[in-house]
């Protein structure tokens, strides 16, 4: 008893005795013990971790290819299996525009006259050549009642008419005076116009299919020409009027005897 407390009172008091708990904790790991703890959650995952930068060290690695650079016009791989695309559609060819002549000392003075009658170049030269052609003449216009037809005409102001008695004139009132079709021009109306005709049916009777008025018929005795009406032109452009009767009743002998109408339809 004495000797045991001489030999606690001998060791020095600063170290710490052993405990009694890691007694167990060393039976359990020396070799053969049946009771020996599985490694903890701590424990293993700390030596997953470390294997895993081992085995991923000694992992070689992936070399994927490089994407190919395009070339110039060629289509990403992703379209290369869709169909072509349809051609695109051939442009028209435009029409060449005609240049005006090369008009000299006179540009001008036409520059100027085609800004005071607010034309083209083609409504200018149109006017002037018909007021040289058609020296002494006038442009007259007119229509059916309704305005369905509306037409230009270039004639003298001092009318020449006929007043013709043959069955359909005396009915009706067909007074008319002649001009070569190249001086009468149809500005609208041809989709409203319609045509009745009778006997040898060279006569043309043409009207407005809406107001039923005829303003202009191509006549039996000139095929090549117009027969206008006179009381379908606008007012203004009339000077004069004179009447022959022609005894259309008898047709052939009137054509016969007469000296100038067979020839009002030329130029």
């Amino acid at each position: 008893m004495r000797q045991s407390r001489r030999a606690a009172a001998s060791e020095p008091r600063g170290q710490e005795r052993p405990r009694a708990s890691r007694a167990p904790a060393a039976a359990a790991s020396a070799p053969g013990s049946s009771r020996a703890r599985r490694p903890t959650a701590q424990a293993r995952g700390g030596g997953g971790e470390a294997a895993g930068r081992a085995a991923a060290k000694r992992r070689p690695r992936r070399s994927w290819p490089r994407a190919r650079a395009l070339g110039p016009g060629e289509p990403p791989p992703e379209l290369a299996l869709l169909p072509p695309p349809p051609p695109p559609p051939t442009p028209a060819t435009p029409t060449p525009s005609v240049a005006p002549p090369d008009l000299g000392a006179q540009r001008e003075r036409w520059e100027t006259f085609q800004k005071r009658q607010r034309l083209t170049f083609e409504g200018a030269a149109k006017l002037l050549l018909d007021t040289f052609e058609y020296q002494g003449l006038v442009k007259h216009t007119g229509g059916c009642h309704c305005g369905a037809v509306r037409f230009e005409v270039w004639a003298s102001a001092d009318l020449h008419i006929f007043d013709c008695n043959c069955s359909i004139c005396k009915k009706k009132q067909n007074r008319h005076f002649i001009v070569p079709a190249s001086r009468f021009k149809l500005l609208k109306g041809a989709e409203s116009i319609t045509t009745y005709t009778f006997n040898t049916h060279k006569a043309q009777h043409t009207f407005c299919k809406r107001c039923g008025v005829q303003s202009f018929y191509t006549p039996r005795s000139n095929p090549g020409g117009f027969g206008i009406a006179p009381h379908c032109l606008d007012e203004g452009t009339v000077r004069s009027v004179v009447i022959e009767e022609f005894n259309g009743s008898d047709w052939e002998k009137a054509m016969k005897e007469h000296k100038t109408i067979k020839n009002m339809s030329k130029e």
